[in-house]
């Protein structure tokens, strides 16, 4: 919804860059407070700045450029297909976190919930359905970092790991606002700053520091389950305060998005399996 708001005034590269800036900003604050030593070396600092790119600039930037086109509510929902994804790559890429019958089931109700979800806008313009495309894209790349975060900062401290990639996505996003949407023009309205100090400080700084811990704690694929309350939050919010339009593609896609999220994510009969085991060992 912020995300929206703000696009009727700034474009998507300021969009991005102001609301990364607070983000730094905040943990800048923490890290000054808390006194945590930086990381020395390039090698420390290599996965903080790729997750800026994978983790931040480039999905951020989809993100908003794709609500240009389409209601934050599909957005929403879209954007919570990132742990459909993260189950594909953390089986290649984790140890501890392989495929198995139910996420395969999750996955094929969850893209045929995609496929509702989009074909509200078949035979219209091309923009719609790139807007969504943007955003699907960008459920991809947040399921990539899930697993980067979980195998490449082990031994970062956990706000370098909201840090790092911050501040890359920062320098990254400016250049891009100075060089596509020269001259820049900032904000003028209350509600604009409003949402960009909202995203930048607690659904960016805030939220990466929590999200980060989680993904060492509980592994990527659990975690990207926090996207379960995407659909129900940000349809609310859209048609609440946004009226935006709900569909019976939208309830119905996002219904099946979600079902395949609680059948992917079921775990295994604890009970079963212990007997199962006992019945072979007897």
């Amino acid at each position: 919804m912020w995300i929206k708001i703000s696009l009727r005034e700034i474009g998507p590269d300021m969009l991005v860059g102001f609301r990364t800036l607070f983000g730094v900003l905040f943990c800048a604050i923490v890290i000054l407070i808390q006194r945590i030593k930086l990381p020395q070396t390039f090698k420390e600092w290599r996965p903080l700045f790729l997750l800026g790119v994978t983790n931040i600039a480039i999905p951020f930037f989809l993100i908003a450029w794709g609500e240009q086109s389409i209601d934050s509510s599909v957005a929403s929902i879209l954007d919570s297909t990132v742990p459909l994804f993260t189950i594909i790559i953390a089986h290649f890429l984790v140890s501890d976190d392989k495929m198995t019958l139910s996420k395969i089931s999750g996955l094929l109700i969850g893209f045929a919930g995609v496929f509702v979800l989009v074909s509200k806008d078949f035979g219209a313009s091309a923009s719609p359905l790139l807007g969504q495309a943007a955003v699907i894209l960008a459920s991809f790349f947040y399921a990539v970092s899930a697993v980067i975060v979980r195998k490449a900062t082990q031994n970062t401290p956990g706000i370098l790991r909201s840090a790092g990639p911050l501040l890359s996505g920062t320098i990254i996003m400016w250049i891009a606002a100075f060089a596509f949407e020269s001259p820049l023009k900032l904000p003028q309205l209350g509600i604009t700053w409003t949402a960009l100090l909202f995203m930048g400080i607690l659904g960016s700084g805030f939220a990466f520091l929590m999200v980060y811990w989680l993904i060492h704690e509980i592994g990527p694929t659990r975690t990207s389950m926090i996207t379960y309350i995407f659909p129900l939050g940000g349809v609310l919010l859209g048609v609440i305060f946004l009226q935006e339009q709900l569909t019976w593609q939208v309830v119905a896609g996002g219904l099946l998005i979600i079902t395949s999220l609680v059948v992917a994510n079921k775990q295994p009969d604890k009970a079963s399996g212990m007997q199962k085991t006992s019945l072979k060992t007897g």
